[in-house]
């Protein structure tokens, strides 16, 4: 009977196909993170003319998803904790996604500002969970490198909004950047399927096989066998990632 210890395995694996999808996953769901943070300054005076605002009223606006930004990275991890990283970092894009599009449809500042408000959410809540999905899955000697490159996602998101903003501004309205923040909600069943799930999630809910399987693309030299333990360093949480 063999006592893995799955960080410890993490740590110590070489870089393979399976950390380059990982990285390649985490990576997009930052730029779709960075997209939606950018979208509003990009749109912003012209939702301004569109709703008649001054300035005071236009940072309200603005400010209304950092708000939820706040209140997401806060509440987020708690709930990964309790359902599993995958499926909260599903949620959060299905909150950034749906509420930025609908902030598109609005024509009123209040209005406006709720809809950022709870997309914020979904774009505060994501971060700590992908970075701590990444943290977990990379080899402990690139895990800073792997950290990085999944971190400039947000520029890149930052530069689609900025490049592609302007054009689609003066061809289609300010309404269809907020509207174009819809499409990331449709690869969320690929996110589902294709992102591993945390492995101290899976030990604490007894999902075992999967936990195996997962070990196996980790680290394709070990090799499941019926009588496996794995094991967390102590103190360790559902959800926590490797320091």
């Amino acid at each position: 009977m063999r006592q893995i210890d799955v960080h410890k395995l993490a740590d110590e694996a070489r870089f393979n196909r399976f950390h380059g999808l990982v990285l390649l996953w985490c990576a997009l769901i930052i730029i779709f993170d960075g997209y939606d943070l950018a979208v509003v300054g990009i749109a912003l005076p012209s939702i301004m003319k569109s709703m008649g605002v001054d300035a005071t009223s236009a940072g309200f606006m603005v400010s209304a998803a950092l708000f939820g930004m706040m209140f997401g990275a806060i509440f987020m991890g708690t709930v990964a904790d309790r359902i599993g990283r995958r499926r909260a970092i599903a949620i959060c894009i299905l909150l950034f996604s749906v509420f930025t599009a609908a902030a598109g449809f609005t024509s009123d500042p209040v209005t406006f500002s709720v809809t950022r408000f709870l997309a914020g959410l979904g774009i505060g809540g994501v971060m700590p969970n992908v970075v701590a999905q990444m943290t977990e899955y990379s080899p402990r000697k690139i895990r800073g490198t792997m950290v990085t490159l999944m971190f400039s996602g947000y520029s890149v998101g930052g530069m689609l909004a900025a490049l592609l903003g302007k054009g689609m501004i003066e061809s289609y309205g300010w309404q269809s950047v907020f509207l174009a923040a819809s499409l990331p909600a449709l690869l969320i069943p690929v996110i589902l399927k294709s992102l591993p799930e945390s492995m101290p999630f899976l030990i604490k809910s007894g999902q075992i096989d999967a936990l195996k399987h997962i070990a196996s693309r980790l680290e394709p030299g070990y090799q499941p066998q019926p009588g496996d333990q794995f094991a967390l360093p102590a103190g360790d949480k559902a959800g926590d990632a490797p320091i």
